[in-house]
């Protein structure tokens, strides 16, 4: 008889842990069913799916477009219509940058802020830039820009890279 209780004591903890289990993951699924319908009725809800496009975030207050296209970009190059701000380190821009554009470095605007607004006009086109998709540093100087009166700011995303290997003029050390 002793042998029989023994036996069952294996099958009566998986029975338990079994239940455990269940318990747990209704009690996971009850949470995630509550959280989503809690989140769909806040007025201040989280996005269930975000976009993750630099350009998409580029957007103004007002609804206005940062984001300005490679194309047309290099068309107001071409017209020498623009100013290019480099926000990149003075290292980065260093080693090369668009064909006359300026080291305006974000995270040292105050150190070069001076010097460069000198010579820019509140009127006059220009165009932030960094490198990588993921770059924030050029949106960052076009809100700076645009706080500070300037009007007509854009950002042109990944610019470094899409501007050479469309081989648009740069400077490097080289040239």
């Amino acid at each position: 008889m002793l042998l029989k209780t023994y036996s069952l004591a294996p099958t009566l903890v998986w029975h338990h842990i079994g239940n455990t289990v269940r318990q747990t993951v209704f009690i996971i699924l009850l949470s995630m069913a509550l959280g989503a319908a809690v989140n769909l009725i806040r007025p201040d809800s989280i996005p269930f799916v975000e976009t993750w496009s630099m350009v998409d975030k580029l957007v103004t207050e007002d609804g206005e477009t940062l984001a300005i296209p490679l194309e047309d970009a290099a068309d107001l190059f071409a017209d020498n219509a623009v100013v290019f701000l480099d926000a990149r380190t003075p290292a980065e821009y260093g080693q090369g940058h668009i064909q006359g554009a300026v080291n305006l470095p974000w995270h040292e605007v105050d150190n070069y802020f001076e010097t460069v607004i000198m010579t820019l006009d509140t009127e006059a086109m220009i165009i932030t830039y960094c490198d990588g998709e993921a770059c924030s540093l050029s949106h960052d100087l076009a809100m700076f820009l645009k706080d500070l009166g300037f009007t007509r700011v854009k950002v042109l995303v990944n610019a470094w890279t899409l501007w050479k290997e469309h081989d648009l003029p740069i400077s490097t050390p080289s040239s």
